[in-house]
């Protein structure tokens, strides 16, 4: 890895422990993930049990998030947020909003089968779509998208928590990396995300 791509890592390794959202910056008209190896196809379950793959969403934006439904916090604010964010740029521009996907993604297929799913993304409306597999189709999905996720024992052998990389990303409607904004961002990073790239 050469001098300058270290301080590209290194910029946006800061970005991300501060918190920040990016888009809270000037954003850049390719995106903040262009030309990155990011993505891929996948094979899924979704929240009704229905078998679902990439190719479901060609054609469609993508705000994708991977994390679990038992999580306390983090995961809860992070997609209130993004279905938030979604549902105001739907009002705002409403055949646009309709070319937006938004996919959760489970990093925990051991406790979050499908009936798990539809309890937690049924609480944000219909805004977010529920995935979840086995446990060797989360991981290669995971791995596609960067994704890191590492159980945390506690007291409770069953009351596990997950470590992971939380990250709210837009893919185009070719499968392709655009942007993200960070954990702590806001429901109007999101919407702005969208203003700033959806066509």
């Amino acid at each position: 890895m050469n001098r300058r791509s270290l301080i590209i890592v290194f910029a946006i390794a800061l970005l991300l422990a501060a918190g920040l959202g990016y888009m809270r910056f000037t954003a850049p008209p390719e995106g903040n993930l262009a030309g990155s190896s990011l993505g891929g196809a996948f094979s899924l379950v979704n929240q009704d049990g229905k078998v679902m793959t990439d190719k479901d969403f060609a054609g469609r934006y993508r705000l994708m998030y991977f994390g679990y439904t038992f999580c306390p916090d983090v995961c809860p604010t992070d997609v209130g947020l993004i279905a938030r964010g979604l549902q105001a740029y739907a009002a705002h521009r409403p055949e646009r909003g309709q070319k937006v996907a938004a996919l959760f993604i489970t990093v925990d297929p051991e406790r979050d089968n499908p009936a798990a799913l539809k309890a937690f993304v049924g609480a944000f409306g219909p805004y977010v779509t529920g995935l979840t597999g086995s446990p060797a189709a989360i991981d290669a999905a995971r791995k596609s998208y960067g994704i890191y996720a590492r159980k945390v024992p506690t007291s409770d052998p069953a009351n596990y928590l997950v470590d992971h990389f939380a990250v709210i990303y837009l893919f185009g409607p070719k499968g392709e990396p655009i942007a993200f904004v960070p954990h702590g961002s806001t429901a109007q990073d999101v919407t702005r995300m969208l203003e700033t790239y959806v066509r």
